[in-house]
């Protein structure tokens, strides 16, 4: 059974995390923050060792690792009641990451609509990152050399997941709207999906 999906999709700082969280408040959507599955991991566990050494230089943990913990969050959801894929429609933030995590994951999602949150403005970005890491203590968001690789790395090895996709399901919205404009954006094509 494939899982109705709807994808959140942007560079680091675009708004991701605060709109699939608000969509996870709606009854029969499930939202899913790959990077949040990540940071919840023990730092002594072999998989969360494996998620700081590439955090911490800015890098995308290696795809296989990133689509095994993904899989078992979402079979966890599941049998904890939280994740119903025969009602929920599941809302999905920083996954897949990378085309060769969207082909590994072909067979599982069906992907509805993908919602491009666009921030042209970099500086806008960085200034975003650096604010989160303090609110959040999210050490990866707090060095601008590691911003900027990590919005590089988006540009090189993400961004191209849309073009996986093709642009008939893709969304664009303006990020730099306010965060209830976004929504409202955003809530007026997931009613037609």
């Amino acid at each position: 059974m494939k899982y109705r999906t709807i994808l959140l999709f942007g560079a680091p700082g675009a708004g991701k995390g605060t709109q699939g969280k608000i969509l996870g408040n709606i009854p029969n959507y499930f939202h899913c923050a790959c990077g949040d599955v990540f940071r919840n991991l023990k730092a002594d566990s072999q998989i969360g060792r494996i998620f700081l050494e590439y955090a911490n230089r800015g890098e995308l943990v290696p795809d296989e690792p990133t689509v095994e913990l993904w899989s078992q969050f979402i079979d966890n959801s599941k049998k904890a009641g939280r994740f119903n894929p025969d009602t929920d429609t599941l809302i999905l933030d920083g996954i897949p990451r990378s085309v060769h995590q969207a082909e590994m994951l072909k067979d599982t999602l069906d992907v509805r609509a993908i919602f491009y949150l666009r921030c042209p403005n970099m500086d806008k970005l960085v200034e975003r990152l650096q604010r989160r890491a303090l609110r959040e203590n999210r050490l990866d968001d707090a060095n601008l050399d590691i911003i900027r690789h990590r919005l590089k790395t988006y540009e090189r090895e993400t961004k191209p997941v849309l073009n996986f996709y093709g642009k008939g399901i893709v969304h664009k919205i303006d990020s730099t709207q306010t965060p209830a404009k976004v929504l409202y954006d955003i809530l007026r094509h997931v009613c037609k999906v």
